[in-house]
């Protein structure tokens, strides 16, 4: 009787541990990198506190290159002596760098054009406004 009661509770424990841990990663996504890619490491106002010592100071810094894969949420990435943190990083602290020819931030210095181009060939004519009689 006691023995069917200690079963009973382990697996009432067992279930709600998997729909716990279920819906905890409900919205996480497994991310794995390799050795040689390209990487954003996220600027931690702990780990970095000379880097974020503003708002408008940048986040992330990068790319850097995976050096060694530690484990599933461990890796080392080559920091190019430009920090004198430890090179190994949390999973969470990487985000993919992904190179695009197209640079999507704005550039204030870039030329832009008119909105209003206007040719001979596309001059609008007035419209036609009627007159108001007093």
């Amino acid at each position: 009787m006691v023995k069917q009661i200690h079963e009973k509770a382990r697996q009432n424990l067992e279930d709600k541990t998997k729909l716990y841990e279920k819906q905890a990663n409900k919205g996480r996504r497994k991310m794995i990198f390799e050795v040689g890619d390209q990487v954003w490491v996220h600027l931690r106002k702990e780990r970095f506190p000379e880097e974020r010592k503003s708002k408008l100071m940048p986040r992330v810094d990068g790319p850097f290159t995976i050096t060694r894969r530690i484990n599933d949420n461990a890796y080392q990435v080559d920091l190019q002596g430009k920090y004198t943190v430890s090179s190994s990083f949390n999973v969470s602290d990487l985000s993919p760098f992904i190179a695009d020819e197209a640079d999507l931030r704005t550039n204030p210095f870039q030329e832009g054009g008119d909105d209003m181009s206007m040719t001979k060939d596309t001059e609008l004519e007035p419209e036609h406004v009627p007159e108001l009689e007093l």
